[in-house]
């Protein structure tokens, strides 16, 4: 396209490559008649003697022009309009004379000139292409009358000139509405290429970014694409075809019985390369090769998700019954700490007592979920372990009038943890609770180590009991909501530690379990805000 911003005109790469070749042709039709003026002067019977000369000093005049024009289009991509009106200039005025001398349009010199119109047609602007025409005409027309003027007027010979003038016109106008259609088309194309390279890098990176595993199959079987999950979960190398049975020959059988009976249903196949249960799903595609898509979902990931999205429900469901039974549970209590001051007998205390028990064990169960409310509420600061763990350890014990010697510290490092304060007095009295629930209760039957991490700015904090440990089959079940081990546990208490630590970007995990339970506090001692 054609434009003009502060007086500077500019052409599209396409219109200056059509002025180059349109440069070049005239170039190729100036050295043509320089050589046969030169070499042949005979070619042009019609021309005398002191004609051929001028002849030959014409195409030598033209031939520098043609030369100068190829170098400026080449060489300086400015001022294209003016660059194209002058070779056109050129060419009328080079092709006129030219017909002068060879004693009119019988010559055949005239059907250069439509030649050169049609090519400035498809480089120039509308209004300049018919300023071009009507050039030319005006030109014919000037010579046409000045040989009638010396010689008689030759009525047949006007009446030529004039269809040759209307041939201008025509050349020049189907010229230019035929290279707009094809610059419109090519500007389409243009468009739908760069619209589809841009859905392919997206297409591309939605792939690459997926979580689950993308394969294309061929009909033999052999792996043609995958997406980087697909190469991981399969184990596949991308750098060649290789049969799908080499990585997973239940998937391989799978595929062939999907290709025999056209099935919709999901195929559960295990992958000995990454040890992975998957879900695999086939769909055909429209391709010229019939290509398979293949779609793997990680089970383990699923059950996850799955797992999560259930614990959440019943996280908000336990909140709610928290906040409805805890004023008629609180009525309870206090009805039963009325009753305790009457005297009725041993059987009415026992009676009482166990009602009050069960009482405060629901009370702490209310707590406890209500608790899980404010997980989200934190302020995170760096807590100084030195500092703060002793005067936790000691009003623990004091509260559950044990020795000061059942837990031992053992502090090393930065000991500097970002954590939210009343979450780490929390999560610390929970796994405090749980230790010494299943610890032995003697000097040093609970430990609080903490010490650097192996990554920079990580803090590790242990404890660690000498009880029997966490069997095999509870590791899976330990922070569950409601699963304990013990008949007095409500079965919160590490759930809720877990939570807490996760909002505050801390890592909460069974490190060890056998002999006695390792719980690793797993954070960092910089960038708490």
């Amino acid at each position: 396209m054609i434009s003009a911003t502060l007086g500077v005109e500019h052409f599209s790469a396409t219109h200056w490559k059509s002025l180059r070749y349109f440069n070049l042709y005239r170039f190729v039709v100036a050295t043509l008649l320089f050589t046969s003026a030169l070499l042949y002067p005979s070619a042009f019977p019609i021309l005398s003697p002191n004609q051929s000369l001028q002849h030959l000093a014409l195409a030598s005049v033209y031939l520098l022009s043609t030369t100068l024009a190829v170098l400026l289009a080449f060489r300086h991509r400015w001022h294209a309009r003016m660059q194209l009106t002058a070779s056109v200039f050129v060419d009328v005025l080079v092709m006129t004379l030219l017909i002068h001398i060879g004693g009119g349009l019988d010559s055949g010199l005239g059907a250069m000139l439509l030649v050169t119109l049609a090519g400035a047609g498809l480089v120039g602007e509308g209004r300049l292409v018919l300023f071009y025409a009507a050039m030319a005409t005006l030109a014919l027309l000037f010579e046409h009358s000045y040989r009638a003027l010396q010689h008689d007027i030759d009525v047949a010979g006007f009446f030529h000139a004039g269809l040759f003038s209307a041939g201008f016109f025509a050349v020049a106008v189907s010229a230019r509405l035929l290279a707009r259609r094809v610059i419109a088309n090519e500007a389409l194309a243009l468009q739908r290429g760069v619209d589809l390279n841009n859905q392919t890098l997206i297409s591309q990176r939605v792939i690459e970014e997926m979580q689950d595993g993308v394969v294309v199959l061929r009909r033999d079987g052999r792996v043609k694409q995958c997406n980087p999950r697909a190469r991981q979960v399969l184990g596949l190398d991308s750098s060649r075809e290789d049969l799908l049975a080499e990585y997973s020959p239940e998937l391989a059988l799978g595929f062939v019985e999907w290709c025999r009976s056209g099935s919709d249903d999901v195929v559960l196949v295990h992958v000995p390369a990454s040890g992975m249960q998957l879900r695999a799903r086939f769909a055909p595609t429209e391709s010229s090769e019939s290509d398979v898509l293949v779609f793997l979902e990680d089970l383990g990931r699923l059950q996850e998700q799955a797992q999560q999205l259930k614990l959440a429900a019943l996280g908000r469901l336990t909140a709610n019954i928290a906040h409805e039974i805890r004023n008629p549970l609180s009525a309870i209590s206090h009805a039963g700490e009325l009753l305790r001051e009457e005297r009725r007998g041993e059987t009415y205390e026992r009676l009482l007592r166990i009602m009050l028990d069960n009482t405060r064990r629901l009370e702490r169960i209310v707590s406890d979920v209500l608790e899980l409310g404010r997980r989200d509420r934190t302020y995170r600061e760096l807590i100084d372990l030195r500092a703060t763990l002793p005067l936790l350890v000691e009003e623990y014990l004091a509260k559950e009038a044990l020795s000061a010697d059942v837990v031992r510290l053992e502090l090393s490092g930065v000991a500097a943890l970002c954590f939210d304060r009343s979450h780490f007095h929390q999560v610390l009295g929970n796994l405090l609770g749980n230790a010494l629930r299943h610890s032995q209760r003697m000097a040093g039957s609970v430990r609080l180590v903490a010490c650097d991490g192996k990554a920079d700015a990580q803090v590790e904090l242990h404890v660690i009991d000498d009880g029997e440990g966490v069997g095999e089959g509870q590791r899976e079940h330990i922070f569950e909501p409601f699963f304990t081990t013990h008949h007095r546990g409500t079965g919160l208490g590490l759930y809720i530690a877990r939570e807490l630590c996760d909002a505050n970007a801390t890592l909460l995990e069974l490190h060890a379990s056998r002999p006695g339970a390792d719980f690793r506090l797993l954070g960092r001692s910089s960038g708490c805000h």
